[in-house]
């Protein structure tokens, strides 16, 4: 199989999914450098076109329909909203609202509401109904349990933040569902539950650095896009679709859904065949060891949430809840909002953000001055690093980091998103993995998904297991996690397509640069884990094994490139023939300027990690390798002439 490329990128007109036609898309049309920083700077021509973007920036339009009806029947005048799918997560949302303004001296006053929502609702005149009057009764699957979290206008923000950081509001396919189940019109409806606090509101960016080459802060995305353009059948045929001709498991099925996804996570499939979903999820169904590189994982230590942002926020609760409180470390360069969550929950992080061996010998001075403050306490509570990290691909010396988790008892969570755990065996040193399934693992980039997956040979296995087991709820909605099957039934398969197409695109791009033999190349620089800190790569690399029938894993589909300047920069990623906007792993072939993408208003700061601000980070795809080798020589052409003029 083969994905066709895009002939020209504004085939995907900007502000469209990405894909196109796709209701529930992940990713955004940004088709030029310029309309990614109108994109950033709020630009009028850019906004009004946007119809989708990535979930935890951008509220989709879906989501936008149901906050409405919900402003309007339980709100009041200057109030806002936003939905989650549990008590838990909207009193997390609460909770910090409260501290994050408390600390600008004006905490805000949010209050929750919880509404059920029942099939019997739309029969019942039009008048939403709660629990005591449903039919079906407050404990019947059919039953919707959605909690709004109700704030003034101006504190927006802290709760953008807290949907950003956490990845813990409701998904788009979710308020599909509440929408499908709710009459036309209702009149308001009294509460099931409501809960409220006192206090005065402010408004601030959740970025902590206010510099920037282009201009002013990101916005808020608007709470209200225009519609979105879908797909030209109602949401039932669509479903039926689905179903009918065996792509998805029905919708009643979605626990063997979610099993299948634990245990292919897990390693534990013997055999994983596009067209056998329900035979991956059968309770009887015989597995074999895990290939996970550790002795007894299995699905029992495999939690879905539903995004990767969102496992990696509950992999920092679950230490703040197991372990002596301390700060963590954040090693390396990470995705944005990774860095965030350990700065505004807990105790705080010490940042080593080039991820080298110099910042362990730095790790361990830190260490030292931390047990010479306060013998009595544990010196750090967990270190959390990416495997390649994001976007600069560099990778860990995750041995001699176990050495100190060892040694010093914090827990090492790695983040194996980007090398994936058909490329790299990272679970011999980690206590936790934590992966974002909705890249490479799904690929169409039309659902979210995350997994934590704990180590049973870690040193604080049995505390870990034993909290989780008690405490974790299942927050994944169940189509989300149906459609998340589907995706995931061939990604071995396609990650070998990926692997082999990226290698072949960055030994092009390589060629063209001083480190690839060319001294006046266009190209200044490749990020790519096969160039990139190799030999911490190679470690961990999954090396063949005839006796197993392990195949050698690859470099991952991912890696950034800069050129020999911002023009060229520029005009190589305009004239680059395939989708542009935000996230990776995709089974097509997208880019985005990952600085300006992620790090606008901190483009000085990224830059002291060697982020440069004009960076390309490009996620290679299916397509044929020599049409993908064309799209590039096209894009550098174009960069030359850039140089030129």
């Amino acid at each position: 199989m083969t994905v066709t490329i895009p002939t020209n990128s504004l085939d995907a007109p900007l502000g469209s999914p990405v894909p196109p036609f796709t209701p529930h898309a992940i990713s955004v049309s940004l088709p030029t450098w310029r309309d990614t920083v109108g994109y950033e700077e709020g630009e009028k021509r850019v906004m009004d076109t946007m119809v989708c973007g990535y979930p935890r920036f951008f509220i989709n339009p879906i989501i936008t329909k149901l906050v409405q009806i919900c402003e309007q029947k339980f709100g009041t005048q200057g109030e806002q909203c936003m939905l989650f799918p549990t008590k838990r997560s909207a009193e997390q949302c609460r909770s910090f609202m409260h501290d994050r303004s408390l600390q600008d001296s004006n905490p805000v006053p949010a209050r929750l509401i919880q509404l059920l929502i029942c099939p019997e609702d739309k029969a019942n005149n039009g008048v939403l109904i709660n629990s005591d009057d449903c039919d079906c009764g407050p404990s019947s699957s059919s039953l919707i349990d959605i909690h709004i979290v109700l704030f003034p206008f101006d504190a927006f923000s802290y709760a953008k933040q807290f949907w950003q950081h956490t990845g813990a509001g409701i998904s788009s396919r979710l308020a599909e569902h509440c929408l499908s189940l709710l009459p036309e019109s209702s009149p308001p409806a009294t509460p099931a539950i409501v809960n409220r606090f006192p206090g005065k509101v402010s408004n601030r960016h959740y970025s902590t650095k206010g510099s920037s080459k282009y201009a002013s802060p990101i916005p808020s995305p608007p709470l209200t896009p225009p519609s979105a353009s879908g797909e030209n059948f109602s949401r039932d045929h669509g479903f039926y679709l689905e179903e009918r001709y065996g792509r998805n498991l029905p919708q009643t099925a979605a626990s063997f859904a979610k099993r299948a996804l634990r245990r292919r996570i897990a390693g534990t499939l013997l055999r994983d065949v596009s067209n056998d979903a329900f035979s991956a999820g059968d309770q009887d169904l015989e597995l074999g060891p895990s290939r996970r590189g550790v002795g007894g994982v299995s699905e029992d230590d495999v939690f879905l949430y539903p995004g990767g942002m969102n496992a990696i926020y509950h992999t920092h609760q679950l230490a703040m809840s197991t372990m002596p409180l301390a700060k963590s470390v954040c090693f390396g360069f990470p995705y944005t909002d990774t860095l965030k969550i350990l700065q505004k929950w807990g105790p705080g992080c010490h940042f080593l953000g080039h991820g080298l061996d110099k910042d362990i010998d730095e790790l361990e001075r830190i260490i030292e001055n931390e047990i010479a403050q306060d013998p009595s306490r544990p010196p750090l509570l967990a270190l959390f690093t990416e495997f390649p990290s994001n976007p600069l691909l560099r990778s860990a010396n995750l041995p001699r980091l176990k050495e100190l988790a060892d040694k010093y008892n914090f827990l090492l969570v790695v983040d194996e998103t980007i090398g994936n755990f058909m490329n790299v065996e990272v679970m011999p040193f980690a206590d936790i993995i934590v992966s974002s399934l909705t890249k490479v693992f799904s690929g169409d980039s039309n659902v979210m998904g995350g997994s934590l997956v704990l180590n049973p040979q870690g040193k604080h296995y049995a505390t870990l297991k034993a909290h989780l087991d008690a405490n974790y709820e299942d927050t994944y909605f169940d189509q989300d996690a149906i459609f998340m099957e589907r995706n995931s039934r061939d990604f071995q398969r396609r990650i070998k397509i990926i692997d082999a197409n990226t290698e072949a695109v960055c030994e092009l791009l390589r060629s063209q640069s001083p480190a690839g033999g060319s001294p006046n190349g266009i190209v200044k620089d490749v990020y790519y884990p096969k160039y990139i800190t190799p030999d911490h790569y190679e470690r961990c690399r999954i090396k063949t094994n005839t006796s197993n029938g392990t195949e050698s894993g690859g470099y991952g589909g991912l890696f950034s490139v800069t050129l020999q300047s911002a023009a060229a920069s520029h005009a190589f990623y305009d004239a680059l023939p395939c989708y542009k906007g935000p996230s990776l792993g995709t089974n097509f072939t997208l880019a985005c300027p990952y600085a300006v993408l992620a790090h606008f208003t901190e483009l000085d700061w990224a830059a002291q990690y060697d982020v440069d601000p004009d960076l390309v980070r490009v996620s290679v795809g299916m397509e044929d390798t020599d049409t993908l080798l064309t799209s590039f020589k096209t894009a550098l052409k174009a960069a030359e002439g850039a140089v030129a003029c």
